[in-house]
């Protein structure tokens, strides 16, 4: 069995689409969505739709709870703040009562799947290092836990220590665990354009990272003919 581990969507039609051709090309049957599937880009509603067409298992992510709320509580930056306000007014009540809904941490078969922390996931915090990886592994009970949020693809793993390794292709061993995050599909920040996902093979006990190209050109046009920000559409090209 393959699931395909979905992150950090952020509205991006033209990759989410791109991305689910190139997961069910590689044999993937399955999916999760760690969060974020709306935010920043232009088409929340077909990709929110996609997302529950899918009928995979959410959590929810930071955008997600905002948008589904009459105003903010985070502290978001203006970029941020523009396109929550831009999406919640595309957003029908049904819709936004389903993100509202969503749990923050489930487990699908034998792994977990979060958006940013286990310790603490409602508080929305990064993990980067491995001092903010401990935390996390403190409240781990599966072997293998996926989270998104940072848009980064990148790996902990946890034996005697704690330290962190590449993602690539990842040999799940017994006895250790592992705390993996795909990337953004939406809004990869690894300053690579690419929709970034990963390929879970229950088989082979294996995680693959994919990176997927995708009709930038297109997403940025609609998120300039949208009215929002520039600059989105602008860090798309550069994966910042």
């Amino acid at each position: 069995m393959r699931f395909a581990i979905l992150s950090d969507i952020h509205s991006n039609l033209e990759a989410l689409e791109a991305v689910l051709a190139d997961a069910r090309a590689q044999g993937c049957t399955n999916f999760v969505c760690l969060g974020d599937v709306v935010g920043y880009n232009a088409n929340p509603k077909e990709c929110l739709k996609i997302i529950q067409d899918l009928e995979c298992p959410v959590v929810k992510g930071n955008h997600d709870e905002q948008v589904s709320i009459v105003r903010s509580t985070e502290g978001f930056n203006e970029l941020a703040e523009e396109a929550i306000d831009w999406t919640r007014a595309q957003l029908s009540a049904d819709e936004k009562a389903w993100l509202a809904d969503l749990r923050l941490t489930r487990q699908v078969r034998d792994f977990t799947i979060v958006h940013a922390t286990l310790d603490t996931p409602g508080q929305w915090g990064y993990v980067f290092n491995d001092l903010d990886a401990i935390a996390s592994f403190t409240y781990q009970h599966t072997s293998l836990c996926f989270f998104g949020h940072t848009h980064w693809p990148t790996a902990f793993v946890r034996e005697d220590n704690v330290r962190r390794i590449a993602v690539g292709q990842i040999i799940l061993s017994p006895g250790k665990r592992y705390f993996i995050n795909p990337g953004s599909i939406g809004q990869p920040r690894d300053r690579d354009w690419r929709a970034a996902y990963c390929i879970l093979h229950t088989d082979r006990l294996v995680v693959e990272e994919r990176r997927v190209k995708y009709d930038l050109e297109t997403a940025q046009r609609k998120i300039r003919a949208a009215g929002l920000p520039d600059r989105l559409a602008d860090r798309l090209a550069v994966g910042r």
